[in-house]
């Protein structure tokens, strides 16, 4: 289980990096269980140094408790600390899209206005996710049939509706 996640999640951060996402901060809690504690050593050595291993106290107070989550969950924060989604079983699985394109949203999502801690490129890089989500919906879109085709294009008509 270990090695499974570990390398979906470094390939996931591999890959973002490769698209031109860089400075995100990955993090593993390791779940404050005896079970879990006592194979600390074997999640710290199953992640690579990009990952930090985060070890709870005894002492403390549950982590996943104090942030009303479960150990599988994927907390996903923005640039500047704020919580930008909450996944938790199945949305967590690292084998579909959902952490990926989360982490997307928060990396371009310019909230507050002009950011100190934009990436200088950010631009660019946010575009090309845009088109590509777009077309990946262009993908999933019915193809009209006959003539009188009621077909609403989704990029059109999510542009008109603001929520």
């Amino acid at each position: 289980c270990f090695f499974t996640f570990s390398t979906r999640l470094e390939d996931l951060r591999v890959k973002l990096e490769n698209e031109g996402l860089v400075n995100i901060w990955y993090m593993v809690v390791n779940h404050k269980g005896t079970y879990s504690q006592r194979k600390f050593h074997l999640l710290k050595e199953s992640v690579s140094d990009h990952i930090t291993v985060y070890q709870q106290d005894e002492e403390q107070a549950d982590v996943w408790t104090t942030l009303n989550g479960n150990k599988d969950d994927f907390l996903i924060y923005d640039r500047c600390g704020r919580l930008v989604y909450h996944l938790g079983l199945p949305y967590s699985f690292l084998s579909f899209q959902y952490v990926e394109e989360s982490i997307k949203i928060a990396y371009c999502e310019n909230k507050c206005g002009n950011c100190s801690y934009t990436e200088p490129d950010i631009g660019g890089i946010c575009e090309n996710i845009t088109k590509k989500a777009e077309e990946k919906l262009a993908e999933l879109e019915p193809k009209p049939t006959g003539q009188h085709s009621h077909h609403h294009n989704l990029h059109r008509h999510r542009q008109q509706h603001h929520h």
